[in-house]
């Protein structure tokens, strides 16, 4: 990649490994429901202008029950789930469980029919991913350390994103990204402004819990899936695609510097597990089939 392209991956990765930390600030001055409207309110007042300026926005309508089933599994329920689960495990964790990802997509897209997920690397991955979310899930809940309920949030929320993507660019083929996403954050926004409202806070609102809101609804949601777009089209999607390992990286480490979360022996176990299985199960392979073909 040119440097320009490592810049621009770099800066996704950041950006997407950073709304753990954010989500664990907001969760202390603002109720979930109230989080995930802002974040898309947010990203829908700015990304319907550039999707109507690129004339993409009545394709995303006219599809708009995928639209809708997309939102469900990678917004209205995994934002949701997430920050509320971030109201009691760590930030470093939650980037942990997210980054299996790449191993429920991999399930998924076997189940469309890509027999590819039959490569002897790709399924040793799968198998280490297991094997390290087990080993995570176990010592974590075991241990008291974080509660069963909160990390099986995240991981259905991971289970989300894998199948919201594939479906969709499944049913929506050639649409913009940025149109689906604007759509997707329109309908969402419409379901928790009367969460919203109800629970807007009656308290005295920090600095701190101000400014997490701003940079999850800017940042982590807008100009992250802008700059991911541009990662998407100059590298492709397969190595754009590792930036989930970075994403997680990132997480567990500005939770711990700057939230003071400790580095749990669940996470020292599990990380290195799932980061590498993830990488194998989501990596193409030219290498012979273990199953033969029907």
């Amino acid at each position: 990649m040119s440097r320009r392209n490592w810049s621009l991956f770099l800066t996704a990765g950041l950006m997407w490994g950073i709304p753990y930390l954010f989500i664990r600030i907001a969760v202390r001055d603002f109720s979930p429901a109230f989080i995930v409207f802002a974040r898309v309110f947010i990203g829908a007042v700015i990304l319907i202008p550039i999707a109507i300026h690129q004339k993409s926005l009545r394709a995303a309508i006219r599809g708009a029950k995928f639209v809708f089933l997309y939102a469900l599994c990678e917004m209205i329920g995994p934002w949701f789930l997430i920050t509320k689960a971030e109201t009691r495990i760590s930030s470093g964790l939650t980037g942990l469980l997210i980054a299996t990802t790449p191993i429920w997509s991999t399930i998924f897209t076997a189940m469309y029919g890509d027999r590819s997920v039959w490569h002897a690397k790709r399924l040793a991955g799968i198998l280490i991913g297991f094997i390290g979310i087990v080993a995570l899930v176990g010592i974590e809940s075991f241990s008291g350390t974080s509660p069963l309920w909160a990390i099986a949030f995240v991981l259905v929320s991971a289970i989300g994103y894998a199948f919201a993507v594939i479906m969709v660019t499944r049913a929506l083929p050639g649409v913009s990204g940025i149109a689906i996403n604007a759509v997707a954050m329109s309908m969402t926004s419409v379901i928790y402004a009367p969460f919203a409202i109800l629970q807007w806070p009656k308290h005295h609102v920090s600095s701190s819990g101000i400014i997490a809101l701003l940079v999850l609804g800017l940042v982590c949601t807008v100009l992250a899936f802008i700059v991911f777009f541009i990662v998407l089209h100059e590298i492709g999607a397969a190595r754009a695609s590792l930036v989930t390992y970075l994403n997680t990286a990132f997480a567990v480490v500005l939770g711990v510097l700057f939230l003071s979360e400790p580095l749990t022996l669940g996470i020292g176990i599990g990380l290195p597990m799932v980061l590498v299985g993830s990488y194998f199960a989501s990596r193409k392979t030219r290498e012979p089939l273990i199953l033969a073909e029907a």
